[in-house]
C-alpha cells in the first residue's frame, strides 16, 4: 500500500536549513532519515520543498484566476517535503513517520494514496 508522509515544520525548524551553526545537524538528520527509508526499499519517491515564502497559490473563482505570492494560509507549520512509501499497512507508515526529524518540533501527516482507477 502506498502512503504519503507530509513533513510539516515550524518556521524555526525551516530556518535551520540556512543557519551556518545549525545547517549541518539539520541536513544530517534528514540525510540519515531519507537514506534509511531508501535503503529499506520502502521509498517510492520524495522531495524536499523550497520555503513557503517562494510559494505561489492559485484559486479560480467564477472562471477568474487569482494568483497570490506566498502560502495559502497563515499557519504555525509549513510543508517542508514529502515521501511516498510502499509499505504493508498504516502501522508501518506510522513507524517511518515517528522517525522523521521534524516530528518533535512539527508534525508528519500520513495519507493513503488513492489507487489508480480501474480500467
Amino acid at each position: 500500500m502506498h502512503y504519503m508522509l507530509l513533513f510539516n515544520e515550524t518556521a524555526d525548524e525551516l530556518a535551520k536549513r540556512m543557519d551556518p551553526a545549525q545547517a549541518d545537524a539539520y541536513w544530517g538528520g534528514w540525510t540519515a532519515y531519507m537514506g534509511a527509508i531508501a535503503q529499506s526499499g520502502a521509498m517510492v519517491s520524495g522531495n524536499g520543498l523550497q520555503p513557503p515564502d517562494v510559494t505561489t497559490t492559485l484559486r479560480v473563482e467564477n472562471g477568474t484566476r487569482h494568483v497570490v505570492d506566498g502560502p495559502f494560509a497563515d499557519t504555525k507549520e509549513m510543508l517542508g517535503g514529502y515521501v511516498i512509501l510502499d509499505v504493508p499497512d498504516l502501522d508501518a507508515a506510522l513507524e517511518w513517520a515517528a522517525r522523521a526529524p521534524c516530528v518533535t518540533a512539527g508534525s508528519v501527516e500520513i495519507r493513503p494514496v488513492l489507487p489508480p482507477p480501474a480500467a
